[in-house]
């Protein structure tokens, strides 16, 4: 019996092949690439997926794969191919006859010789592309005293002929030129960065392989059932369960592929290549071998996944590295070194907890609020399930934090869920039951309609104090299920901005768990959605999101980016009500927390700066394009530059925390790739330090929140009726 294994996972599509984003490497014709041609292997998994998805017993909202989904099929696969549609031609994409039908056939029969046939040509074009814009740099099209523009946004135009690509090609290659003369590039050097980085356009097309293809095109079928069903072939099912685990075994390094060699961008602390103290950002990495004797393996050009394939390994295994400092040229000697491979903890994704100062003010004496930075719902699955007692799970990191606030004794708690985009359901119930007494937390509606609920059966509350919960567009999912129980019971204030959108419960199924008898892995899995889920008021966060109590400015509009954004997403509903205790009814205390917020917002300098540069990125979305005239890019720089300085400036003169980027701010011109490593590292981690004024402020409104309950036995009997029970903001 197929067992699945429930998770709520948004933002976490499988990555479309798109040359727009960053490449690597400097070849510039195609080497002898893979011939594609379905495999049994492909054929059977395409099968098993297509079965999956068409039944009710598995999938929450089958549909039948009819010529009509055929037809979406295909033109997701081509977006998913070409999303800026910048390569392919409209004759390219009509040159298909029939595609629906053999879409269908496709995933169906496993006879993907169809869609195999349009890479290939997708393939041809971006040889084509790269070797024309390379062109491009060598004529007099530079001049940028006129009025044109270039174009950028092409999510809602139609395929085009080649003269039309032709233009718009030009206007990107005039576009990145005059980034970079801006940036004070000369013309040589202008010309050989891009050069290469048209270049690249081919180097990362030819390290595709046939899985990635399949992958990408039986994503076309999964992404049209509806949006957060996906396949993961057996290494993208790896990589996803790592991020769940937070662990892996291996070295302890981030990779990436830097000009065909993988190089080192970071170490992570505790993990093998960290505690040598011989590697370092920057690094590259030329030969593998394995075991303390065995053959080394030249890698320089190989696929970055068979690169790590390499690299990683079973615990207290030794693995032999090659090495050429960052410092020293490609014909230079490498270093070797051996490291024994470890179990490997990624820290910097795991809950953390900080507490902020609030200073007396006003005759308000000075308050501590604790923070809790929760990136994602993470648990170790496989380790849970084999029984050990040790897994990593957010919960128990979260508990971990709260004992140490109790222990400090702090005021008031805000879990940040910003950016926060899901994870395991039965983590948000468990972190929800952190804060609660017993009762249900979340509401699943299964394909049949039965509706279960999941409760929080321990007593037990770890924090019992003010609480607020800090959510942005891009809180998700588990997010969404946790601030929507806090909301619904009383237990805190939700504060930022509306969330996500994200309704629905996908479960990981491992295909190789339905076909019998298979030793290693093949198959891959399948992330489906398998239910829907609602709040214990019975509201379901599908579409809507959850609404903070007190809003911060959006950033993102709802019809930017959000479930709403889906053209295919399940529309909102409502079930019945799960009874719930209610431990405060906030309505009375929000105008005058509103109107404290205002006040304190209105002299918070970094606060409104984030306000304005939230409105300005809206205007320049809004605007999708940007002029190719250079006195007025070079005037918006030089107004960057000045708000910059002024800022930091401003900063200093109040005696507020210095923004450590903001002294490396200005636009340099180039992309993530073609910057240096340690020097991309090094800004990373100063990334974290940059002030934070949305956090400082939820903290403040927390502390004002308390005050006020703290001050007002009449508002308090009116905002917390249940003032003995649990979660009562008693202190």
């Amino acid at each position: 019996m197929m067992k699945l294994r429930p998770t709520l996972l948004a933002l976490a599509l499988v990555a479309p092949i798109s040359l727009l984003a960053m490449a690597d490497g400097t070849r510039t014709q195609p080497t002898a690439v893979q011939a594609l041609a379905t495999t049994q292997q492909q054929a059977d998994t395409s099968a098993i997926v297509h079965g999956l998805l068409s039944d009710s017993r598995y999938a929450y909202r089958p549909r039948a794969l009819d010529a009509s989904l055929g037809a979406e099929v295909w033109k997701r696969y081509l977006e998913a191919l070409d999303p800026s549609k910048v390569y392919l031609t409209a004759q390219d994409v009509a040159s298909v006859p029939d595609a629906p039908a053999k879409a269908v056939a496709a995933v169906k029969n496993g006879d993907y010789a169809p869609m195999y046939s349009v890479f290939d040509i997708y393939r041809k074009r971006v040889v084509e592309r790269s070797n024309y814009v390379r062109g491009l740099l060598k004529q007099d099209i530079f001049d940028f005293n006129g009025n044109d523009r270039y174009d950028y946004d092409r999510e809602d135009v139609p395929w085009a002929d080649q003269a039309a690509l032709d233009a718009q090609w030009k206007q990107s290659v005039r576009s990145d030129w005059l980034r970079l003369k801006l940036a004070g590039k000369q013309p040589e050097e202008i010309r050989k960065t891009l050069d290469k980085r048209y270049a690249n356009m081919v180097t990362m097309i030819d390290d595709l392989n046939a899985e990635d293809v399949f992958q990408t095109a039986l994503n076309a079928y999964t992404s049209s059932i509806d949006p957060h069903t996906d396949y993961f072939n057996p290494r993208a099912a790896e990589r996803f369960n790592q991020s769940m685990s937070l662990s892996l075994e291996g070295i302890g390094a981030q990779l990436q592929k830097r000009e065909d060699i993988v190089t080192i961008m970071e170490l992570i602390p505790g993990g093998p290549a960290a505690r040598s103290n011989l590697l370092k950002p920057g690094d590259r990495i030329v030969g593998v071998g394995q075991g303390a004797n065995g053959a080394m393996e030249d890698v320089i050009g190989w696929r970055i996944d068979d690169v790590v394939a390499k690299i990683k390994g079973a615990k207290g295994t030794v693995v032999q590295l090659d090495i050429l400092p960052a410092e020293v040229g490609i014909d230079a000697k490498p270093n070797r070194i051996q490291l024994t491979r470890d179990k490997v903890v990624l820290a910097d994704s795991k809950a953390k907890g900080e507490v902020i100062d609030l200073p007396a003010a006003n005759g308000v004496p000075a308050r501590r609020i604790g923070v809790i930075k929760v990136p994602g719902f993470y648990q170790d699955f496989d380790a849970r399930r084999t029984r050990n007692g040790d897994y990593v799970s957010v919960s128990r990191d979260v508990a971990d934090i709260l004992a140490g606030f109790n222990a400090e004794k702090v005021d008031g708690v805000v879990v940040d869920l910003r950016n926060n985009g899901g994870g395991s359901l039965d983590e948000a119930v468990t972190m929800t039951g952190l804060f609660i007494d017993q009762g249900p937390v979340v509401q699943e509606r299964q394909a049949g309609g039965r509706i279960s609920v999941r409760s929080d059966r321990d007593a037990s509350v770890q924090w019992e104090g003010p609480l607020a919960v800090l959510i942005n567009r891009a809180s998700a999912s588990a997010s969404e299920i946790f601030a929507g129980a806090i909301q619904d019971y009383g237990r805190g204030l939700i504060i930022g901005e509306t969330s996500f959108g994200k309704g629905t419960v996908q479960a990981m199924v491992d295909l190789d768990r339905v076909v019998p008898n298979r030793e290693q892995a093949q198959y891959g899995d399948v992330k489906l959605t398998v239910a829907e889920f609602f709040r214990p008021s019975g509201s379901s966060t599908q579409n809507k999101g959850v609404a903070p109590d007190i809003a911060f400015p959006a950033t993102l509009d709802a019809d930017e980016y959000g479930e709403s954004t889906y053209d295919n997403a399940l529309p909102w509903s409502k079930i019945d009500e799960a009874p719930h205790a209610t431990y405060g009814q906030f309505a009375g205390l929000l105008p005058e927390l509103k109107r404290l917020h205002e006040a304190r917002s209105a002299d918070d300098v970094e606060y409104r700066w984030r306000v304005e540069d939230a409105a300005e990125y809206r205007a320049q979305r809004e605007k999708k394009w940007i002029s190719l005239n250079e006195t007025e890019r070079r005037a918006e720089r030089d107004k960057e530059e000045a708000k910059r300085k002024f800022r930091q400036t401003e900063r200093k003169r109040l005696g507020l925390d210095l923004d450590p980027l903001a002294d490396d701010g200005a636009d340099d011109g180039l992309q993530y790739n073609e910057r240096d490593v340690a020097r991309e590292a090094e800004r990373e981690k100063l990334a974290d330090k940059v002030p934070d004024p949305l956090l400082h402020e939820a903290a403040a409104i927390l502390g004002d929140a308390a005050r006020l309950l703290d001050g007002d036995r009449a508002l308090a009997a009116q905002v917390l009726p249940k003032s003995t029970q649990a979660g009562s903001w008693a202190k």
